[in-house]
């Protein structure tokens, strides 16, 4: 199964969590034959990632003339920095309204680490959003809870009950895939939900990457659960209830 039949992105697609969130928006942009790359928070420089990439606070005007796919928009750059701003959701609602390629969107930060539950106002998904990918990475599994692998590790602590500097377990992650202040938080009540077990490098991460997909089905929003190596756009597996 490839990455298309795998997701099967349709309109707003927004990518959340920790562990391989921008690898998995460029594998996406690049699976398709169309694709709109863009944010709902600050995100690096990706123009080497797309064929085209404009700034814009009016994205929905390119739509129709443009003919290099896939297209990254974003607002402004964020300052000095090496990065781009985001727009707000209802933007991006406004954008997919116009146009039938899908738009691929990182919507929440992690600051590279491999597990992540958000607080505050995060994550950022688009009320039209038709489909959430909350990622983790299975390299989680076994490292301590604690800012060095785990993004908001106090969050993490406090859906999973865990204390800090334990080791990370599978049943923790499924629950932070699966938590309403999760994996699961400001999700859409219409949208698809499709976890992403990322960084599946080996049989070993391949075994404890199903135990956690296999425990994610469990959670009635979410029709499947993917096996990846998102830096090189591969499917491992993809887990499906029977």
């Amino acid at each position: 199964m490839d990455l298309r039949d795998a997701f099967d992105p349709r309109g707003v697609v927004s990518i959340v969590g920790a562990g391989g969130k921008k690898s998995t928006l460029y594998a996406l942009a690049s699976a398709l034959e169309f694709a709109i790359v863009t944010a709902t928070v600050r995100i690096p420089f990706f123009d080497d990632r797309v064929e085209r990439l404009e700034v814009t606070t009016e994205p929905g005007r390119l739509i129709r003339t443009n003919e290099r796919w896939p297209l990254g928009v974003v607002p402004d750059r964020d300052g000095d920095r090496e990065r781009y701003l985001g727009y707000d959701p209802e933007t991006i609602d406004a954008l997919a309204s116009k146009t039938d390629v899908p738009v691929l969107i990182k919507a929440d930060g992690a600051r590279t680490r491999w597990l992540k539950a958000p607080k505050g106002a995060e994550p950022q998904i688009p009320s039209g959003t038709d489909l959430v990918i909350p990622v983790a990475s299975v390299r989680a599994v076994g490292r301590a809870l604690g800012a060095e692998c785990v993004h908001r590790p106090e969050r993490v602590a406090a859906i999973t009950g865990r204390s800090m500097g334990e080791p990370v377990r599978p049943e923790d992650v499924i629950t932070v895939l699966t938590h309403e202040c999760g994996g699961l938080k400001g999700v859409p009540e219409d949208a698809r939900v499709i976890p992403l077990i990322n960084m599946v490098d080996d049989s070993v991460l391949a075994a404890t990457a199903r135990e956690i997909a296999t425990g994610a089905l469990t959670q009635p929003r979410i029709e499947r659960v993917v096996l990846g190596r998102m830096d090189r756009g591969r499917i491992v597996d993809v887990v499906e209830s029977e």
